[in-house]
């Protein structure tokens, strides 16, 4: 099992694709208490900053901030 450190450490240019886990067959069961469905997105992703979506590879990052996604989105439409 990989560390948080490794995880984020993935190079999208060289991990082996074949490897990642395609987001598409991930299933949250939206009746659960948040803790547990994150439990079971990581679970079920392996590793949240670098996986698949159909044939791309994705790699995320992620601040420490407050703020949410939902109030960059606001942010941003407000700013159009």
């Amino acid at each position: 099992m990989m560390t948080v450190e490794e995880m984020k450490a993935v190079d999208i240019r060289t991990v082996d694709r074949d490897t990642l886990v395609d987001i598409k067959n991930v299933k949250i069961d939206r009746s659960l208490p948040l803790e547990e469905r994150v439990r079971s997105f990581v679970e079920q992703i392996k590793n949240p900053y670098c996986f698949r979506c159909g044939d791309a590879v994705v790699k995320t990052s992620f601040l420490d901030t407050d703020v949410t996604l939902e109030d960059c989105v606001e942010s941003y439409l407000r700013n159009l």
